[in-house]
């Protein structure tokens, strides 16, 4: 209940916070676990309460691209909108680090938007920065170079982890950038050479 209490629009009504825990199921999760898969039907809305969790998109072809992070404290805005109009998923949510998740039912999230004011301002507080954050994947999609968006998306990873070295392949890192595992290994290369990580066996380190 801690972790519901600390966030902002929860704190002026403690029965809100009481109503979450109460109805909702708390389940846990290890790095790399899937939560939600696209065109999955939606039937929970997911709290996070520790951890992180990746939302990806994946095109026709195959190739995926990271979207937004949604860190403990917050939910997935593409789920409640998915919820509400009775819509499958349009996106996969992919743990990114060791998580607990609180899983409300969709009835209740209804049900919440209309007794509790301080729900609602939660929803819209989310939903204003997921669309700031897509607005960062089209600008960086359209502006700027893959270096770039690749050393901006590690910077990320530490930020949400904490850890300055981080477990992942050239391949999982090409996915999230929606580029080839070759241009990844390449510019990662670069970046070692001119001393900005240092590369391991499935190990990227930001120096």
């Amino acid at each position: 209940m801690e972790e519901l209490q600390q966030i902002t629009e929860f704190k002026t009504s403690p029965e809100l916070v009481e109503k979450l825990q109460q109805y909702s199921i708390k389940k846990t999760y290890e790095a790399g676990d899937i939560i939600l898969n696209e065109n999955a039907h939606i039937r929970s809305i997911p709290i996070v309460t520790k951890g992180a969790l990746k939302v990806i998109r994946t095109e026709e072809d195959g190739r995926e691209i990271l979207l937004y992070y949604i860190k403990a404290g917050e939910s997935c805005i593409m789920s409640f909108l998915g919820g509400l109009h009775n819509e499958t998923s349009k996106v996969k949510a992919e743990v990114e680090d060791d998580a607990e998740i609180l899983f409300l039912p969709l009835e209740k999230v209804s049900l919440f938007i209309k007794e509790y004011p301080q729900w609602l301002d939660y929803i819209f507080r989310l939903y204003h920065k997921r669309f700031e954050e897509l607005l960062e994947v089209v600008n960086a999609i359209a502006f700027k170079k893959v270096d770039e968006r690749m050393l901006d998306l590690l910077h990320k990873k530490v930020e949400l982890t904490g850890n300055h070295t981080l477990n992942i392949t050239h391949e999982q890192l090409a996915n999230e950038l929606g580029t080839a595992r070759v241009v990844v290994s390449r510019l990662l290369k670069q970046l070692e050479e001119i001393g900005k990580v240092k590369l391991g066996r499935n190990k990227i380190t930001l120096v």
